[in-house]
Parts: C-alpha cells; sequence; structure tokens
C-alpha cells in the first residue's frame, strides 16, 4: 500500500489523504449530535451534511488533476527520448492512474456516507 502512495506521487496522494481525513472528520463532527440523539435542526443538519459529497468531489477532481500532470511528465519525458518501448509506456499509464483511483474511491466512500446520513435525517424527520 506504501508502494502504491509513493508510486501514486507523493504531492497528489498526500492531498487526497488528508482531503479524505477532513471529509471523515466532518461527517463524524456533524453527525454526531445526531447518534447522540441530541435535539437537532434537521434542515440545517442536512445542508451542513451535504459538504461530504462537495469533499468527495474535491477529491475526486484533484486525483484527475494528479493523473494529467503525471501524464504531462510522462509525455514530456517521450519525447525527449525520442521514443519508448510500448510496455514501459503502458507501465507508466498505469502508474498515472493511482490518484484517480484513489480519488474515484474518496469521492465513492463520500457518496455512501452522505446516502447514510441523508436516510437516517430523513427517518429523523417523519
Amino acid at each position: 500500500m506504501k508502494d502504491l502512495f509513493y508510486m501514486g506521487g507523493p504531492l497528489f496522494m498526500g492531498i487526497l489523504t488528508i482531503v479524505f481525513i477532513v471529509m471523515l472528520a466532518w461527517a463524524i463532527y456533524h453527525f454526531h449530535p445526531v447518534l447522540l440523539k441530541q435535539k437537532i435542526d434537521v434542515s440545517k443538519k442536512l445542508s451542513t451534511l451535504k459538504h461530504i459529497k462537495t469533499i468527495g468531489s474535491f477529491a475526486l477532481v484533484t486525483g484527475i488533476l494528479g493523473q494529467l500532470v503525471g501524464l504531462y511528465g510522462a509525455f514530456e519525458a517521450v519525447e525527449q527520448a525520442g521514443g519508448v518501448v510500448v510496455p514501459i509506456l503502458m507501465g507508466g499509464l498505469k502508474v498515472s492512474m493511482i490518484p484517480t483511483i484513489y480519488g474515484v474511491l474518496i469521492f465513492l466512500i463520500s457518496l455512501l456516507l452522505w446516502l447514510i446520513t441523508d436516510f437516517i435525517l430523513s427517518k429523523k424527520s417523519e
């Protein structure tokens, strides 16, 4: 797992990890009163928790940006070398997909968290 982190580029993988931690902290902090069965304004809480999806979307876009920056660097290296064998090029393309996959996973987790919190809050308002 650590190897994938470094292969994906520590800069973008680090940013994505920070975004993931922020998203989890946001969800826990704002959903904690619901779990403790404190009196809350459901509509206000729903509007606050929708930011989970926004943070997940940011992770998705950051992952795609990480891939594009990696591809740009790879294409620049191929241009300077004047050519490259196909297996090396495919290996580089495979590595460039790592931040995108990580960003998509964070986005999917954010959607799942949002769906769960939305469902629970909708049941609470009934």
